[in-house]
This record gives structure tokens, sequence and C-alpha cells, in this order.
């Protein structure tokens, strides 16, 4: 049992250049992050053009669409209260990133496109003038790229879809077998008071050799390389939620996560599900969930129960 508030707080500023174009400035002070970044946690900084989008990210700017389908009224089962160690669908939001996003009236059914790309997967937070950082964990990161689109092809129905991949991961004496990548489609869909989504994700984590000329690894030798041995995550979600009235909000939702191994072993799947309530009132909103996650971090039978309470505010 514990009580936790929100220790983050965003600034940000808007403004218009003499062309018609807008620009958008955010900075994030975070308590939890490191000194070297003065507190400083998330940035962004984007140019709304005619043709579209330029931005840059520091730790922001993810297009991942892993979640975009979820109808809880709270929070997904597997993403509040106790950890549920579920591998989902990395993002790009993770490392410094530039992105395009073509404009938003371009394409037929409100289509949106948007690439990102990441030089060296760094993380360092950097001012303008100052060098790169070094690579984390011995220069396995390489170079990221992200792409994601979302689509409106008739009302009530949103779709989209995105693609994760690193390059240029390993190193000389550690060769890369497998490369990370992910992807990810969703699908809403809204009738009356009711909406609906479903997700499927799967994830390619990182697989390292243990020496120079090694190319399969047992999931032995995966230890320290790949902590999970695993070959594959397929993620599979499902929700539901109903409006009561102006009010009140109710939804259910389900998560379920298949670790496949690098070699054939017992195998067991996070199983998740949540019925949770908000009631509004102004600017206050309070919230239940009732979950229970069986095989927790992919373990038999470690299971849990957990019920929140939460309240929120807006100003």
């Amino acid at each position: 049992k514990g009580l936790g508030i929100t220790n983050e707080i965003d600034f940000g500023a808007t403004g218009e250049l003499d062309n018609g174009w807008s620009w958008n400035y955010q900075v994030q002070f975070d308590p939890n992050a490191t000194a070297s970044t003065n507190q400083i946690d998330d940035t962004r900084l984007e140019l709304t053009t005619d043709y579209g989008v330029l931005g840059v990210y520091i730790s922001e700017g993810g297009l991942d669409v892993d979640n975009a389908a979820s109808q809880s009224v709270y929070g997904r089962p597997t993403d509040i209260g106790l950890a549920s160690g579920i591998v989902d669908g990395p993002g790009i939001d993770g490392f410094n990133n530039v992105q395009l996003h073509t404009p938003a009236d371009l394409l037929p059914y409100s289509t949106v496109i948007k690439a990102a790309y990441a030089p060296g997967a760094q993380v360092g937070m950097n001012s303008a003038n100052a060098a790169g950082s070094a690579l984390a964990i011995g220069n396995y990161l390489g170079n990221v790229e992200q792409y994601q689109i979302k689509s409106t092809p008739i009302d009530g129905l949103n779709i989209g879809a995105d693609y994760l991949k690193h390059s240029d991961q390993g190193n000389a004496v550690t060769k890369s077998v497998q490369d990370e990548e992910a992807g990810s489609v969703f699908a809403t869909y809204a009738y009356g008071a009711a909406t609906f989504g479903v997700s499927t994700t799967r994830v390619a984590p990182l697989i390292l050799s243990t020496s120079a000329t090694e190319t399969v690894i047992s999931n032995a030798s995966a230890a320290g390389r790949n902590t999970n041995a695993a070959r594959q995550y397929t993620n599979k979600k499902m929700s539901a939620a109903y409006n009561v009235n102006d009010n009140l909000s109710i939804s259910y939702e389900v998560e379920k996560s298949n670790r496949e191994l690098i070699v054939q072993g017992a195998e067991y799947d996070i199983d998740a599900q949540a019925v949770q309530a908000a009631y509004t009132m102004g600017g206050m909103t309070l919230s239940v969930s009732m979950g229970d996650t069986d095989n927790v971090g992919y373990a038999d039978g470690k299971d849990q129960k957990q019920t929140l309470f939460a309240m929120s505010m807006v100003f």
C-alpha cells in the first residue's frame, strides 16, 4: 500500500512567424533527472509549416502506437501500480531524434505520416554547442529510425501502425545476431457512447553474440547480452469503454504478452486485465481500478492483484 503524487512539471511556449508558420517549445523539470541535466528531463522544439512539421526532440517524440488503442479510463492494466514486467514496443523518444511530419490535410482520410531518426542513438542531454556523448553499453545501440502512419477512413474509425528499427548494432568484438526492431498496428471505433480498441505488437530484441565469430547463441549464452533470452515478444490488447453519462465512464481492458525464447523451453504468458471507473466533477476526476496480472515478468505462478484509487486535477 502506498501514496504517490506527480512530481514533474512542464513549461511550454508557442509563437508565430511573419509568414504564418508557428513554433512550439516544451521543457520538463523532473526531480528524478540526473544532476548533469540540471533536473531537466524532456524537451522539444517544433516548427509547423505549410509543408509539415519539423521537430527536434530530446527524450521526447515517441511514435509507437502499441498502446494507442487503449480505452481504459484511468490507465492500462500493465502500466499502473505494481510493475508487470511486460516488454512493450519501444519508442524513439528514448533517444535524441529529429522528425518530419506530413501536413494534416495533405493526404486523404486525414492520413498523417511521421518519420524520425536518431543519429548514434544518443541519450545524453547536450547544449547546441556540445559534442556528442559516448554511446551507451559498448556501442551496441547504433542508429534508430521509426515511422508512423495514422488515418481515419470512416467516421468513428481510427487506424494506425508504426515500425522501429535499430541499425549498426554490435561491434567488431561482439557481433549482432539480431538487431532490435518492433512494430504495432491498432484500431479504435466509437459508436454512440461506447468505444472499442484493439492492437497487436511484435518486438524482436537485440541479440548479441558472445564472441567475434559466434553467430548462434543459446538461452544460457544470451545472459548479459539479452537478459531474458528472448527471440521475440508478441502482445495483444483489447479494451472497451462506455460513457454512462457526462460525468461517469467505465472501461475494461485485457492484455496478453507472449515471450518466445531463443531456444525452446518453458514459456509463460503475461495476462492482465482491469475494470475501471472515472467520475469527473469540473476540473477534478476521481478514478478507481481493480485488476490482476498473471505470470508477472513472464514467471510461472507470479500473480498479483491490485486496487488503485486516484484523483487528478486540471487547472
